[in-house]
Parts: C-alpha cells; structure tokens; sequence
C-alpha cells in the first residue's frame, strides 16, 4: 500500500522509499529463480550515454535493470526447460527469461505499463535498444570497468572492452534485461547508488580487462574477486557450448528442444 504517494491509473509520483515499495513483490518474485532487480531513474542513464543511446523517456522515469545470478539455471532455466519446453528459432535461455519476467510483471504491476528490452534485442539502426553494461552501473549493481579506468593503460590505442563486476558475484551473473515505467516518476530524494568498487588496484584493473578480452572462455576474469556463487559445471558446460550446438546439448541432458 502506497499510502504516501500521490497515484493514479496514469501516473505515479514516488519517493525513494516508495520505490522499494514498488519493486517489492517483483523482486520478491524473481529473487528465489536466480534473478536481482535493481532500479535507477532514466536520467542517471542517459546522463552519461550519447544521444544516439538515449532512453526516450522523462528523465524521472523509474527504470529497472535485471540480472541474473548463477542459481538462475538451476531454479529457473532447467525447470522452465522441463515445464514450458522450448521452440528453436530463439535462444532458450532467451526464452526462459522473457517468459519469467513476462509472469512476474502481469502478477505485479498489472495496472501500469511497463517497456521491456532484453540484452539481446537491438534497434533498426543495429544499436542495442539499451546498454546493458552502463545501465548496470548506474544502477548500483555492478561497477563497470573500462580502459578508462586505467591512468596509463599499455594497450596503446587498441580497443578494449570494458566488464561489469558484481561485488559479491564477481563475473559469475549475466545482464538479462530493462524495463522502464513510463508514467512512474520518481522524486528528487531517489539519489543515484554508486557501483561497488571492488576492483581498487590498476594492477588487477588492467588483468582483468587482459582476461576479458583475450581469455574469456576460461572464466578466469569471473574470478578477479572472491564470489560468493559461481556456475555449476553443467552451467559452464552449456555457455561453452555453440549457440548452435546447444539444442543437442539439452537433448543429450534428456530435454526435449525442437
């Protein structure tokens, strides 16, 4: 009950502490499947993104970035796999998630509209419909690490991308998706939550941008810090896997994939 904001069908004015009562129930919801919601308002976003990669909405817009944890495949993936099944054309875990959070949504917010893009998804132009590495960032969720970070870096000009760290998950979580509320406006006492530095030193700043960008099927960059949870074998068995080759995968698993 959010009895100290003014609401409507149409719009909904929030404080900080009405956020959290917001997201509740939908964080509840999708916290015991392996995933984590955490929100930010669109203009912490675009305040640090071109205008090519703006979100077209009001700065004060309520937006919410959702990961998932590495207990995701075997709360949710798996048993989606044995319920829902899953059709070829798209990527399963894809599909598991979409439909996670297509139930969560209808279960929680059924009298707003909510916008949805999922990491995957990318616009006409080719650009992805969001950053899901900045929108991670500003959220608080995870610090994301760039060459920019590093005072003299000893690449030279060469490209490096840049990686997200979770301060208790290390590398070991994926960005899965943003949903924006367009008509939920949030108040000027909703500060932006700064990202977990938990990568201090430029020594291990610049190995783990290395480990990212040269050696990231051994996962040895997930482990720059000490996670509390980490993939099970099965779950880096999978990812390791090609995209093309995982429908066989599940079936030798014993699941039935068209």
């Amino acid at each position: 009950m959010l009895s100290d904001n003014n609401t409507t069908r149409e719009n909904m004015a929030l404080s900080c502490a009405g956020v959290g009562e917001f997201i509740e129930a939908f964080s509840d919801t999708l916290k015991p499947q392996g995933y984590e919601v955490y929100p930010f308002k669109v203009g912490f976003y675009n305040a640090v993104v071109s205008p090519a990669h703006h979100l077209q909405y009001s700065s004060d817009s309520l937006a919410l970035v959702v990961l998932s944890t590495p207990s995701m495949f075997e709360r949710s993936f798996l048993p989606f796999l044995r319920s829902e099944g899953c059709e070829g054309l798209s990527d399963p875990i894809d599909q598991c998630t979409k439909h996670r959070l297509t139930v969560a949504i209808s279960a929680c917010f059924p009298d707003h509209s909510v916008d949805v893009s999922y990491d995957y998804e990318m616009l006409p132009s080719r650009r992805p419909k969001f950053l899901a590495q900045t929108a991670a960032h500003v959220s608080g969720a995870a610090y994301y690490y760039q060459k920019s970070d590093i005072h003299h870096p000893p690449w030279g000009e060469k490209k490096m991308f840049g990686v997200c760290v979770h301060p208790q998950l290390g590398g070991w979580f994926a960005i899965r998706a943003l949903l924006v509320f367009s008509e939920v406006q949030v108040g000027a006492d909703f500060l932006q939550k700064a990202p977990q530095d938990c990568v201090c030193s430029q020594h291990d700043r610049i190995r783990l941008l290395e480990q990212f960008n040269h050696h990231w099927r051994d996962s040895s960059y997930r482990d720059i810090t000490n996670s509390e949870e980490r993939y099970s074998e099965q779950q880096i068995e999978y990812f390791l896997t090609a995209p093309d080759q995982r429908g066989a995968l599940l079936r030798h698993w014993g699941f039935n994939t068209t």
